[in-house]
């Protein structure tokens, strides 16, 4: 395993203790000195339920320890690599990398509820980018939050992508018309597009998005050529909401999960996955730049039940 990969893999599995530490501690009770039994079954289930896997991811993985195991005594790492295994299976589809080489300006639009880790999340990208040799700039449209206009300008200063900003209070489409037209003058590889933070019911600001679409397809037809939706883990079930109101509204295209470092129910992205299929992008597991990285599946799977070391694929 490379130095960076192993770096990376120290961070996710750190990051995910708290989801892996009350899947693991609460297996590792449950089936001390006991034979693997209809209740213990159903106990597992629960710790899963609990860690916000979803029902059905639950039961997927509960039938799977029962096969061949039922009246036998089972140990907690026997319990882990099949929690491991049947959460490979459902996050591998969705295990997709964002191709920014399809378009050139290739246009992201950055949607999600405020306090999401929205604005971070671009900063993150335009530094990951520009690390790549792509030449990337910033539209600042969310222009209802001067600190979101600010935060974008010092990511923009730090990774010496430009930032098209307007005043608060501004017209985003306008601004986003500004900036497409501006990228592709500029033979810009990766437009990033901030946006407000919409929460789902507020439906004047969910047609503002439909307006930044319109508009900027005037300049190029194709764009947005990637939607993605940033969830804080944190916010849990709520997630799942989220993810049906984007995607109805915005055109969702892929995901990114942030802050999975702060709560023990990083289960959720599990139960998205299993639910809608989409694709996950890249996750995020703390403040530094280097703490948000592209999704796999594998690694995903053995930090979230627990395992002190990753595969070295």
């Amino acid at each position: 395993m490379s130095d960076e990969k192993k770096s990376w893999w120290q961070r996710l599995s750190s990051g995910l203790k708290r989801t892996s530490a009350s899947i693991g501690t609460a297996i590792a009770s449950l089936v001390t000195k006991r034979r693997l039994d209809g209740a213990m079954l159903d106990e597992i289930e629960e710790v899963l339920i609990r860690a916000d896997l979803g029902v059905d991811v639950a039961a997927r993985i509960t039938a799977a320890v029962g096969e061949g195991r039922y009246d036998k005594e089972i140990s907690a790492d026997e319990v882990k690599e099949v929690v491991a295994a049947e959460v490979e299976k459902v996050m591998t589809p969705v295990a997709r990398p964002l191709d920014v080489t399809a378009a050139a300006p290739f246009v992201v639009l950055v949607v999600g509820v405020n306090g999401s880790g929205k604005t971070t999340t671009i900063g993150k990208l335009a530094a990951r980018y520009r690390t790549e040799g792509r030449k990337v700039m910033i539209a600042a449209g969310d222009t209802f939050r001067a600190a979101a206009i600010d935060q974008l300008k010092i990511w923009g200063e730090r990774t010496g992508a430009p930032v098209i900003s307007s005043t608060p209070g501004a017209d985003a489409a306008s601004l986003a018309f500004e900036a497409v037209t501006a990228a592709k003058a500029q033979g810009i590889d990766v437009l990033l597009i901030d946006t407000a933070g919409r929460l789902q019911n507020k439906t004047e600001l969910m047609s503002e998005l439909d307006k930044i679409v319109r508009v900027m397809r005037k300049v190029e037809a194709s764009a947005p050529h990637a939607v993605l939706l940033v969830l804080d883990a944190t916010v849990g079930q709520n997630a799942l909401m989220q993810v049906e109101a984007f995607r109805q509204t915005a055109g969702v295209t892929g995901l990114v999960m942030t802050k999975l470092d702060g709560t023990a129910r990083g289960g959720i992205l599990v139960a998205i996955a299993a639910k809608h299929k989409l694709p996950v992008h890249f996750i995020g597991v703390g403040e530094g730049v280097d703490d948000l990285a592209p999704f796999s599946a594998q690694d995903f799977a053995r930090a979230i039940a627990g395992f002190e070391d990753a595969y070295a694929s």
